[in-house]
């Protein structure tokens, strides 16, 4: 299952890729745990690959518990 609960709400791939980039992607990966805990509440951090436009991927990161994210662009 690729659904993941992020700040008390279950979200998909693409729900999870909008929340960090801003807009809806084109594509999204499933979710998958992150090899790190949140910089700051020390929570789960969660990963999508997605495509925010025909010629990128892009790797996001979001904790579940608090508003922090990150990409890897």
């Amino acid at each position: 299952m690729s659904n993941r609960v992020v700040e008390g709400r279950m979200v998909t791939p693409e729900r999870l890729a909008e929340l960090v980039e801003g807009e809806r992607p084109l594509e999204a990966e499933p979710i998958e745990d992150a090899d790190h805990s949140c910089p700051e509440c020390d929570e789960n951090v969660i990963s999508v690959g997605y495509m925010p436009s025909v010629t990128e991927f892009v790797t996001a990161y979001k904790c579940q518990e608090c508003s922090w994210s990150d990409t890897d662009r």
